[in-house]
């Protein structure tokens, strides 16, 4: 009601509010949304009532308006709904978005399945040629036995001619083994021919199923689209919450900002956009409170009294561009620097650029603020956007200029859920890299990768940009030199550039290229640097998704500090096998399914001096080797599990 009084009074003095005018109406604004926000909070915990028009208006004016106008109401409400039929408004549906990610998730299981089903198809396919080349076999062994055995009863019919024992009219279908033997290879004859035509029509069928596959694939991939689509939300809905936090940071730090936004119809990934939401209001509140400088600053450096932030969103391929400038100070490089030699982060001469000091303010616990503040100065803050953002498969990158300003540019995954990636392989293990982490791909011969590995750190050149050449190995298994003896094809090599390093990186096999359906790998290997998730391939193998730039960043960190005698425990290679303790007789495994043979063999390797442990099955026996490594497995060829 005061908001409603102040803004009549306004209207009544007929003339342009001035700027202080404003204030008042903004803080009203504010306090309207957070009271909005708790009742929405409120309605959310306890069950919402079912929505009658009646409950829908408020109590107290229901009988007041139906005693003052009962005759007009009913005309109304035809006018409404004639023109309610004349608009023909779209039917909307609302549905929870537990609902749509849960579709997203079953429609990628679909993907999945569908893969492995085509798998299944195309080994049938071999496997029946194979079946059918058998049968051909078996085919010509049987017709060459027909005639065998029709030259063998006809040779005996001429021998018992000869020695008289047959009449000359006697007629050798009358013979014994010739009926039995006769039918027994003409109907065997018959079989194998039955099975060739049996091939067929299996072969024909496969056809038709592999044609079935093909339009599911299609049909797969459009719902996928669709689901994508219901999980896209307008950039703009985020825009107030923003447009209220620069207003409020900038009232409380006493400093002029102007927020623009452009582009805020551009549509971003439901989830992507919620876990984005924290990283973006981090870094708009630094930079009023650190970028932008006062009025009086600002004059004296001869800029306009107010400052400007600019928040754009765009596409690039399958990702999403965020780019948040600011014309204000720029980061203080100097300062950066001499926090990050107090801290040991770097050496006192240490020749960086620019740009290389300007992300320590990525690192954790890291603040140049001079006094802690309710908005700024703790330390927590750009390590958090950055490891948000890293979550979520982007990347985030500094451009800052000393008293020009700064620009972050954010890269987001387009969705969260699938995601192109190459594959690859490093000795015999397959990996997934997305496609949008690789510049190029190359191939270099062997002979000249031989003599790139003999330096000790090699340097490749393409098109005048040079890359440190790494082998995936280095980074997955800990071999830093591929196999190149029995190579003789021209080995792929992946150009990854990254704000910090380029980088070739040499793999062993090229897979292709593929739709992947991303899912989390669990809180054990969150913490692994270099992974971004795992998928499921169409054999029913899970394939790790390598996040390229943490990888290589956390070889830099690790050689750096080996190079400062330092000792680093994020090792981006998978962990060696501890050591087991030496033992003096050998540990044997028994897998069987039968308990006496389980028994029996444990008595006799027992009375031979071995370690004995038994396994009921399979399964059993991995389970007890998590614990245990044993020096040889006797295994049963066939059992459960």
């Amino acid at each position: 009601h005061d908001f409603e009084t102040y803004l009549l009074e306004l209207e009544s003095r007929r003339q342009t509010p001035a700027q202080s005018d404003f204030q008042p109406m903004l803080d009203w604004h504010d306090q309207i949304n957070r009271g909005m926000e708790s009742v929405a909070a409120a309605a959310q915990t306890s069950a919402p009532a079912p929505e009658t028009p009646d409950a829908a208006a408020p109590a107290n004016t229901l009988p007041a308006a139906t005693d003052k106008q009962p005759a007009p109401q009913q005309p109304q409400k035809d006018d409404r709904r004639q023109r309610q039929n004349q608009a023909q408004p779209q039917e909307m549906v609302r549905v929870g978005a537990d609902v749509l990610e849960a579709l997203v998730n079953l429609a990628g299981e679909t993907s999945i399945n569908r893969g492995r089903v085509e798998q299944g198809i195309t080994e049938f396919a071999f496997n029946v040629e194979e079946m059918g080349n058998t049968v051909q076999r078996l085919y010509e062994q049987l017709r060459r036995l027909d005639s065998e055995t029709e030259a063998q009863i006809m040779s005996n019919y001429q021998k018992g001619v000869d020695l008289g024992e047959y009449d000359e009219d006697f007629d050798p279908l009358e013979m014994d083994q010739y009926s039995e033997l006769h039918q027994i290879t003409k109907q065997l004859s018959e079989s194998a021919s039955d099975l060739l035509d049996l091939k067929n029509t299996l072969l024909d069928r496969n056809k038709d199923t592999e044609t079935l596959l093909l339009q599911q694939a299609r049909i797969n991939t459009e719902l996928q689209e669709k689901l994508m689509r219901t999980r896209m939300v307008p950039f703009s809905r985020l825009v107030p919450r923003l447009r209220r936090i620069v207003r409020q940071i900038s009232g409380e730090v006493d400093k002029r900002v102007d927020f623009d936004v452009l582009n805020p119809e551009g549509e971003l990934d439901r989830s992507l956009m919620e876990r984005v939401v924290a990283p973006l209001e981090h870094m708009l509140r630094n930079a009023v409170d650190h970028g932008i400088e006062t009025s009086e600053g600002r004059q004296s450096a001869g800029k306009d009294g107010t400052g400007r932030i600019n928040l754009e969103l765009g596409r690039e391929g399958g990702e999403v561009v965020i780019t948040l400038s600011d014309d204000g100070k720029g980061i203080d490089t100097d300062a950066v620097r001499k926090k990050a030699i107090e801290r040991g982060l770097i050496a006192a001469d240490a020749q960086l650029s620019e740009q290389e000091i300007q992300q320590f303010i990525f690192h954790a616990g890291f603040s140049t603020a001079a006094a802690v503040t309710q908005i700024s100065g703790r330390g927590v803050g750009m390590d958090v956007v950055a490891s948000e953002i890293k979550q979520m498969g982007g990347s985030v990158t500094i451009d800052s200029r000393k008293g020009q300003g700064t620009r972050f540019i954010i890269r987001l995954p387009f969705t969260l859920a699938m995601n192109r990636a190459l594959m690859v392989k490093a000795a015999e293990d397959s990996y997934a890299i997305p496609l949008n982490q690789i510049e190029g791909i190359v191939r270099i011969s062997p002979f000249e990768l031989q003599h790139y590995f003999e330096e000790e750190n090699p340097v490749y050149t393409y098109v005048g940009q040079d890359y440190e050449l790494q082998y995936l190995g280095h980074f997955v298994h800990g071999n830093r030199v591929p196999h190149l003896e029995n190579q003789t094809t021209p080995m792929p090599v992946l150009l990854i550039r990254s704000t910090e390093h380029t980088v070739a990186i040499v793999v062993d096999d090229l897979v292709g290229s593929r739709e992947v359906v991303v899912k989390a790998v669990g809180p054990q290997l969150a913490t692994v640097a270099g992974i971004s998730g795992a998928t499921i391939l169409g054999d029913g193998s899970v394939v790790i998704i390598l996040d390229i730039h943490s990888l290589i960043r956390a070889a830099h960190v690790q050689t750096t500090a080996l190079a400062a005698g330092e000792t680093v425990p994020t090792l981006p290679q998978e962990p060696e096998e501890e050591l087991q303790p030496q033992r003096d007789t050998p540990l044997v495994m028994v897998t069987d399914d039968s308990v006496t043979v389980r028994k029996v063999t444990t008595r006799l390797l027992e009375r031979n001096g071995y370690e004995v442990v038994t396994a009921k099955d399979g399964i059993d026996a991995i389970a007890k080797l998590e614990d245990i490594r044993p020096d040889v497995m006797l295994l049963d060829i066939e059992m459960p599990r």
